[in-house]
């Protein structure tokens, strides 16, 4: 049974998810029908990942209330109509009429964030999205929007970025922790790293779990939620059995203590520092 975290603006949304980046088309589908049948109840896509029609196919057989949905908007279109257009080309292909959580994608500090913000508010205010949130934004990202999400009365309610033991971002994670914005953990497994750590089996050995399963405890254990992508059978039910077992606190220390701030995605126009 996937366990929930509640937001700020007291909405639930499931700790674990299916991340669908780079998967497309016919399989996309597939992946997506195979977790939704095994349990699954929250998926992450986004425009920029061309697969919300692939995953649309797979959500018609399932009720959409059990369903949390995230999509994201890409940099391209965020100003005040693209993003209503944007969203409503994603609410099309995906065969729904409204999203759980809506992301500003990447940040940008050449962006005007009070007409993004203006569009995010009103699309919440009609209920089309029942929570807004960021992609990729450090804290100097953050100082910027939320005075002016305040404004708008939106509630900024995650923070998705890549996270993982080679990246772990306490110093973000405890300014969210502030500010209650929970951080959502993309890219959790440090894209297949994690399963030749030595550490990491050591302590998988001591609880009959895979690096994989240690490491999304870990990451729901420091009240985090997570997005792994998986694509067969086996990986989508191993990132679901991590409910049945507690890391100590001398585990998730020795875990912490792989942080080497090693980023993986790192696209050229990316503004992590400025």
């Amino acid at each position: 049974m996937i366990k929930y975290l509640k937001l700020n603006n007291k909405i639930k949304m499931p700790i674990i998810g299916l991340g669908t980046w780079k998967l497309i088309g016919k399989s996309c589908t597939e992946v997506v029908d195979k977790a939704l049948s095994l349990g699954y109840n929250h998926i992450d896509t986004a425009e920029i990942y061309m697969n919300e029609e692939a995953i649309g196919k797979a959500l018609k057989k399932f009720e959409r209330k059990n369903i949390f949905i995230t999509s994201k908007v890409w940099p391209e279109n965020l100003t005040y109509y693209r993003i209503l257009s944007s969203f409503n080309q994603s609410v099309s292909l995906l065969g729904k009429d409204y999203l759980d959580q809506y992301l500003l994608h990447w940040p940008n500090k050449k962006l005007n964030y009070n007409d993004i913000i203006k569009a995010f508010s009103e699309l919440y205010k009609r209920r089309l999205i029942r929570s807004f949130g960021v992609s990729n934004f450090t804290i100097h990202h953050l100082k910027d929007i939320i005075p002016i999400c305040k404004s708008f009365k939106l509630p900024l309610t995650v923070n998705q970025v890549e996270f993982h033991p080679f990246l772990n971002k306490k110093s973000l994670l405890d300014f969210c922790n502030i500010h209650n914005i929970k951080i959502v953990a993309y890219s959790p497994l440090a894209q297949g790293k994690i399963s030749d750590n030595e550490i990491l089996q050591k302590i998988g050995k001591k609880y009959i779990k895979t690096p994989t399963q240690i490491t999304l405890r870990w990451i729901i254990q420091n009240n985090l939620i997570a997005i792994p992508k998986a694509s067969s059978i086996n990986h989508l039910i191993e990132n679901l059995n991590i409910f049945d077992f507690e890391l100590t606190k001398e585990d998730v220390n020795e875990i912490d203590s792989l942080n080497k701030n090693e980023r993986l995605v790192n696209p050229s126009f990316a503004e992590f520092e400025y």
